[in-house]
């Protein structure tokens, strides 16, 4: 039976940030009910949390049907502008799932919306690697309940997640694997049992890994 390896998406394998800072705002800036737009370092300060607690954040004033309807046209215009457009994706990125799928099943869990891992996957053609992906759009499960649900949907003993916030460590160690903290990426991780500082090592490091 083949290991998985599951990856965050949002600074880990890609920088999305300035797409989504510019689209909402395109929504934002049409909105008589918001009187501000976001910036890049209000996105990285919410980066890793459900699209439900980001709206929650930055937009406390609103009512959550009024945040639920302004998500859902955020969303939209991003999806759109990061199909277009794409993003800007970590050093070797695809040398390294090229190599990783040879060995592993390689999947993605994200605390995002739906539609969001696929228009990465589509933007950049990355599809033909990745076995299978789970968000919190699709479930309403924070990132630790999906993590369990793509082991079970296919079968994996063995596993790790690769991740670049505190949360995704809990969310790894919520599901009973090891974590894989990606330093180089928006966030910071206080505890976890393997580091790498970019992409390219983590073919090396995976050899170092004691999988649950």
């Amino acid at each position: 039976m083949r290991t998985g390896i599951l990856f965050d998406l949002d600074g880990t394998l890609w920088d999305s940030s300035e797409q989504v800072v510019e689209s909402w705002n395109r929504v934002l800036d049409k909105s008589d009910d918001v009187d501000y737009l976001i910036t890049r370092e209000d996105m990285f300060s919410v980066m890793g949390k459900t699209m439900d607690q980001i709206m929650e954040i930055l937009f406390p004033k609103l009512s959550s049907e009024r945040r639920t309807e302004l998500l859902k046209r955020c969303c939209e215009e991003e999806e759109r502008f990061l199909a277009e457009k794409g993003a800007v994706l970590f050093p070797d990125l695809e040398d390294t799932l090229k190599t990783l799928y040879k060995d592993y099943d390689l999947f993605i869990v994200s605390n995002c919306q739906s539609g969001y891992i696929e228009t990465f996957l589509e933007a950049h053609h990355m599809s033909g690697y990745i076995k299978d992906i789970e968000c919190w759009g699709n479930t309403g499960k924070e990132k630790g309940e999906n993590i369990r649900i793509i082991m079970k949907r296919n079968g994996l003993e063995h596993a790790v997640y690769v991740g670049d916030t505190q949360g995704d460590r809990e969310a790894a160690a919520l599901a009973g694997i090891p974590f894989i903290y990606a330093s180089y990426g928006f966030g910071k991780a206080e505890q976890y049992d393997y580091v790498i500082r970019s992409l390219k090592e983590l073919p090396g490091r995976l050899g170092e890994v004691v999988f649950a």
